[in-house]
């Protein structure tokens, strides 16, 4: 399998001077599940966080992320709320369930203050209303990896 990597531009004075390229191996970023069933949005959200240096995976399914090898090495999951089959909150249940704990960031076309209590209440970091802007989901999903502070064997 080949080595896949991601140029960061340094930042600060010298770069200003002379722009220094760091090569980062992607196997050290954090990896974002995306679980929409609309196809549109998935493609964009996944292109949309792999741009800013992550490592991202679209799924069609909440059942599709469940049995994909993603599953375990996931550090924040963005989701639908409504989505044919199992929807969100009932993924986010079960992954509780299942010991599973990581940052979980909902999105949905629909908002409801019912889901969106439903959702905070069992932990998720973030409720977002579609359509929302890319820059507001980057940032919302670097809050939930630094206010993560689980311990390696919650993961």
């Amino acid at each position: 399998m080949a080595t896949m990597y991601r140029c960061v531009r340094q930042e600060g004075p010298l770069a200003r001077v002379t722009p220094i390229v760091r090569i980062i191996p992607l196997s050290s970023a954090p990896v974002i599940s995306i679980v929409d069933d609309d196809e549109s949005v998935r493609v964009a959200t996944t292109k949309l966080v792999r741009l800013h240096g992550f490592a991202a995976h679209g799924f069609a399914s909440a059942e599709e992320f469940l049995n994909s090898p993603r599953l375990d090495d996931t550090s924040c999951l963005i989701t639908d709320i409504s989505m044919p089959g199992m929807s969100g909150l009932d993924l986010q249940r079960l992954l509780i369930a299942q010991g599973k704990r990581m940052p979980v960031i909902f999105m949905t076309a629909f908002p409801k203050e019912s889901s969106r209590a439903r959702a905070m209440e069992a932990g998720a970091v973030d409720f977002l209303s579609k359509p929302f802007d890319g820059q507001t989901l980057i940032n919302r999903l670097h809050a939930a990896l630094r206010s993560d502070q689980r311990s390696p064997t919650q993961k």
